[in-house]
């Protein structure tokens, strides 16, 4: 019986064995695929992780939205705008000629950017000409497809895949939206010699200083080539670029064609004020896309400048009118809109560097700076700058270019003027400013000679007396109807 119960339990324990035994191997298989299953799942995770760290750079469709909006703002400025402004205060005799002067500006440089002027500005060049212009390769936007992204970007841009960046709009809005400052400043310029310039010879100059003015000196600021980029100047949307550039070659233009005809050294009264009025308000809107546009997208920075350019217009508006109140005894609607267009011009450098002290300051100080100079020097001097193109545009760009080393604050961006610790950004500043006024200077000199030479500049004594929209365009602005 002994022997039976032990064989059982051998047997018992034999086959408890087996069963153990079978029943464990499948689970070691199913551990084994849970384990391959782990593995795949981590490295298909790893593969996702590292797509995911790249994404294909995309057009932002809230940066372009705005891009297209501020260009349509900067383009506003010229026309009606800055044609609405000058032909208010020139003699109803002139006032169409003026609005031409305009609209055929508007047309003929956005022609000649996109033909080589942008390529000129924004492109490489080689060798030693590269931090002075670009090069032909963006000649009639060669190569720049509806969806390339622009290679040009401030506070918003994008990886590439080859560890690059890049930014968030179309390469084409960016040319456009450059293009219209390229419009607007030799647009500047013809309120130095209004009322007494021939079509012809304003046009043949403003083509040729376009190209050989403008162009460069965009170039040298805003390209990522140029030797005033390199050397960290400060420039958001055009002090040196247009207000400088263009207020010094007015001084020049100014000089060189002469006094008009029976000037005695002091304003001729507006002949339509309320035209004035009407175009400094179309620049003030117009200078928000002018100058919440140059961070090229939609976010605190482009708030920021918009901020800073409304505040400092608004300040220096309310400064000349304090000014004209205290010295003339009435505050006049001439004098508030020449300090606004004066505002505007002074902030344009700074307002995306500077926060609202600096705008305040800013704007103070241009309004007292250009009334002096539009009031007393001017007079004192002798020469004839018909609607203070330099008295407002050279005077306030040159200090806003320099404000702006001093008040830039990094609570903006991570860059700091005087006020903030970097002396250096001060002496940057001057720099630049300097060499534009001495580029711009002696480039407009020599070309007013050429074309003074080949087609003439001034227009004739009976021209100027009978008035230049007869003349020039055989029209009246007001007709009498019987």
């Amino acid at each position: 019986m002994k022997k039976s119960y032990k064989h059982m339990s051998i047997t018992l324990s034999a086959l408890l064995l087996l069963v153990t035994t079978v029943s464990f191997l499948p689970a070691q298989d199913t551990f084994a695929v849970a384990q391959d299953t782990a593995v795949a799942a981590a490295q298909a995770t790893l593969v996702l992780e590292e797509t995911a760290a790249f994404v294909e750079p995309t057009i932002d469709a809230g940066d372009t939205a705005w891009m297209i909006v501020a260009t349509a703002f900067v383009l506003m400025m010229t026309i009606p705008g800055l044609a609405f402004f000058y032909g208010g205060l020139v003699r109803q005799k002139n006032v169409l000629n003026i609005m031409m002067q305009s609209v055929i500006l508007t047309a003929v440089i956005t022609i000649q950017w996109v033909v080589f002027g942008y390529s000129l500005a924004f492109s490489s060049s080689s060798g030693a000409l590269a931090p002075y212009i670009g090069g032909l390769d963006w000649a009639f936007l060669k190569g720049i497809g509806i969806s390339d992204l622009s290679p040009y970007f401030i506070s918003h841009s994008q990886p590439t895949a080859d560890g690059g960046t890049i930014g968030t709009i179309p390469h084409i809005l960016f040319v456009l939206f450059q293009g219209m400052f390229a419009i607007i400043t030799p647009a500047l310029i013809i309120g130095a010699f209004a009322e007494r310039i021939k079509f012809g010879g304003f046009l043949l100059f403003s083509i040729l200083w376009a190209m050989l003015v403008y162009d460069p000196v965009a170039h040298w600021v805003w390209s990522g080539d140029g030797w005033l980029f390199k050397m960290g100047v400060f420039d958001f949307a055009g002090g040196t670029v247009v207000h400088v550039n263009a207020g010094i070659a007015a001084l020049v233009m100014a000089i060189m064609i002469g006094k008009r005809k029976n000037y005695k050294g002091h304003a001729i009264p507006p002949h339509n004020i309320p035209f004035v009025v009407l175009g400094t308000a179309l620049l003030w809107v117009g200078w928000m896309g002018f100058n919440a546009g140059s961070g090229l997208a939609a976010d605190g920075l482009a708030a920021n400048a918009f901020l800073t350019t409304h505040l400092a217009t608004a300040t220096s508006a309310a400064t000349w009118a304090l000014l004209d109140f205290l010295f003339n005894k009435k505050p006049t609607v001439v004098g508030i809109a020449t300090g606004a267009v004066a505002g505007l011009v002074a902030i344009t450098p700074a307002a995306g560097f500077v926060g609202v002290t600096g705008a305040l300051l800013i704007g103070i100080i241009v309004a007292v700076l250009c009334f002096i100079m539009v009031g007393y020097v001017k007079g004192k001097l002798g020469y004839d700058d018909t609607l203070d193109a330099f008295g407002v545009h050279g005077v306030g760009g040159i200090w806003g270019a320099i404000a702006t080393g001093l008040f830039a604050t990094p609570a903006i961006q991570s860059y700091s003027g005087l006020f903030y610790g970097n002396a250096g950004q001060l002496v940057t500043q001057l720099i630049a400013t300097g060499v534009t006024i001495l580029y711009s200077g002696v480039l407009t000199f020599i070309i007013f000679k050429i074309v003074d030479k080949l087609v003439g500049i001034r227009a004739t004594p009976k021209e100027e007396a009978v008035g230049l929209d007869l003349t020039q365009h055989k029209e009246d602005a007001y007709t009498a109807i019987d």
